[in-house]
């Protein structure tokens, strides 16, 4: 690691990358992923601007065949990756990272120099996921500090819940039990409280 513009150079390009999102789909398991055209697409502009750029140095490599879910022959790789991000006036950060994956034919060692350069890129620059949203953009509204939120009297609000779990019913027995109560009207102040936010939850999410 050599001292120099390097480090400047590597915030300005994390300054202008920006977030890439998870827009990419594995069909098979299901799952979200970020994508290396995704990341390189992001990133490209970033670091010409800034005038950076990465050499790959493989430092170790391993493959294996195993069998296939379908009976079927797939080739493992596992590679060991030195990137080193370079800038104009010659000075460099390294990152060593493994990459690993699996392929049909012959492009499991491919796959595993993709994904190790797209985890040194997000490790390197701190990708996000999600853009960080300017304060600009919400206007939250604040009580003032000596306004409290009014609730509903005791009484009020011991009608609203007696009317969602009514007497004998599974749910009031369920409540009264998870409460430590032998009648609603047992209820302190919180309780209550807590369980009439509860239902009024339920009634906005309807």
């Amino acid at each position: 690691m050599s001292e120099g513009k390097i480090y400047a150079a590597i915030s300005a390009v994390m300054n202008d990358v920006g977030a890439v999102s998870k827009n990419d789909q594995n069909d098979y398991d299901k799952y979200k992923y970020r994508g290396i055209d995704a990341v390189m697409n992001a990133l490209s502009p970033a670091m010409v601007k800034n005038k950076v750029f990465v050499i790959p140095q493989v430092l170790e490599s391993s493959r294996e065949e195993r069998a296939g879910k379908n009976g079927g022959s797939m080739i493992y790789s596992i590679v060991k990756v030195k990137y080193t991000f370079y800038t104009d006036d010659g000075s460099s950060v390294e990152s060593i990272v493994i990459g690993e994956a699996m392929d049909r034919s012959d492009k499991s060692t491919n796959k595993a120099m993709s994904a190790a350069f797209k985890y040194a890129c997000f490790q390197t620059f701190c990708i996000p996921t999600e853009e960080m949203k300017d304060s600009e953009e919400e206007s939250p509204e604040v009580a003032p500090k000596d306004q409290k939120q009014s609730y509903p009297k005791g009484e009020e609000m011991l009608k609203v819940i007696r009317e969602r779990y009514p007497n004998g019913s599974k749910g009031q027995a369920a409540l009264l039990a998870s409460n430590k109560l032998n009648a609603v009207d047992d209820m302190t102040d919180a309780q209550a409280m807590a369980v009439y936010n509860h239902i009024m939850k339920e009634r906005n999410n309807q």
